[in-house]
């Protein structure tokens, strides 16, 4: 349970910042706030199932680079949910 510490706070986090982000810009914040979790964890899965798994079998029995392994798909996922932040700000930008 350790190890999705930072995948839970981050999507907590991702919550957090689509809601207000959508709340300044006089948007739907629930919907918002849902767009941005399930993009989350939609590249959080596919990174883990894609990547990950061969991967952690490369660090053998190293502790400290199976934890930095499985941190990876919460790094990317938080890029993702970025990405995503910035194309519905482009989106409203453009109406």
């Amino acid at each position: 349970m350790m190890l999705l510490l930072l995948a839970k706070a981050a999507s907590f986090a991702v919550i957090v910042w689509f809601y207000l982000t959508a709340k300044n810009h006089s948007q739907p914040p629930v919907q918002w706030a849902v767009i941005g979790l399930i993009g989350f964890w939609l590249a959080w899965w596919a990174v883990k199932l894609t990547f990950l798994t061969p991967l952690v079998g490369l660090a053998g029995k190293n502790a400290t680079g199976v934890f930095l392994l499985t941190q990876i798909p919460a790094f990317v996922a938080i890029a993702a949910a970025y990405f995503i932040r910035k194309k519905l700000l482009a989106d409203l930008q453009k109406s």
